[in-house]
């Protein structure tokens, strides 16, 4: 039976929880001792992914952080997103693409396809331009076993400018939920409930959440907004079905706990980032 994204994210809940670690990087906050520049970021994200191996099931990069960096710079993300798929962890990549035509195909061949240049297993999505432009990468992941995640209500402050106006009353949100569902069912490929097309919903949305739940049964939800960002774990979790269908993600709380960057030696480093972890981790077991 086919091993598709959906049931791999499945997997990976139901084994390590719904944690989801963001790999952002901010030079400012890694500790000297880890180097300079793109080297103190490349062996920062190593261990990074050591500390998390057996803990943490998915990663996030976001790869406008690498980006200005140059092409140096996404040899680094390269490097970062084969040693997490080399450790069996899922790499969700956030770059948010999103255009018409051979632009979109090209773009889902370049991240989902047989010889993508980055080796992930899903790329958000922006479907302001309409649903044509998700669709190479629905077919693109639907054929190579990977996964898409659509923007959907956002955790940011700006997201009610746009996905709150209602038409006909029913918020602009929900109107892109209607339109993914179709494909949100074409996309449960393998053997379990779960989809393998996500949608993002902010953890500070609790009550959206339950209404998205409601149009996207079968949809599993990348979650940002807990942690730095204020959301509860419970907040977070508001969508989950039997512990399931949620992937919370944290990026800044996991990555830089308080005073971290200031230790001058690994060890206390990794003390204080080992505790930190479990408690989040814990945080969000207990908000199931």
């Amino acid at each position: 039976m086919t091993d598709s994204f959906g049931d791999r994210l499945t997997r990976a809940i139901r084994k390590f929880g719904p944690l989801c670690v963001g790999l952002d990087p901010h030079p400012d906050l890694i500790p000297d001792f880890f180097g300079e520049g793109l080297v103190g970021i490349g062996n920062f994200f190593a261990q990074i992914l050591q500390s998390t191996h057996g803990k943490v099931g998915v990663v996030k990069p976001q790869i406008a952080l690498f980006e200005r960096y140059g092409p140096d710079g996404l040899a680094i993300l390269a490097d970062i997103c084969k040693q997490a798929k080399a450790s069996g962890q899922l790499v969700l990549l956030d770059a948010k693409r999103g255009d018409i035509g051979s632009t979109a195909a090209g773009y889902a061949e370049a991240y989902l396809g047989p010889d993508a240049w980055l080796d992930v297993d899903a790329i958000t999505l922006n479907p302001y331009m309409g649903t044509e432009t998700l669709e190479p990468f629905f077919e693109m992941a639907s054929d190579q076993n990977k996964g898409v995640i659509v923007l959907t209500r956002t955790s940011n402050p700006g997201a009610a400018d746009f996905q709150e106006q209602t038409i006909n009353g029913i918020p602009l949100y929900e109107i892109v939920a209607e339109k993914l569902a179709p494909f949100a069912r074409d996309m449960v490929l393998g053997s379990d409930i779960w989809s393998s097309l996500m949608v993002v919903v902010g953890a500070n949305a609790p009550v959206e959440a339950k209404r998205l739940r409601s149009i996207l049964p079968h949809c599993p939800f990348l979650v940002p907004g807990y942690g730095a960002q204020g959301a509860s774990a419970a907040e977070a979790l508001s969508a989950s079905v039997n512990g399931e269908g949620v992937v919370v993600n944290a990026s800044r709380s996991v990555l830089f706990p308080q005073e971290a960057h200031k230790l001058c030696e690994e060890e206390p480093w990794q003390l204080l980032f080992d505790q930190n972890l479990q408690n989040i981790i814990s945080d969000l077991a207990e908000g199931l």
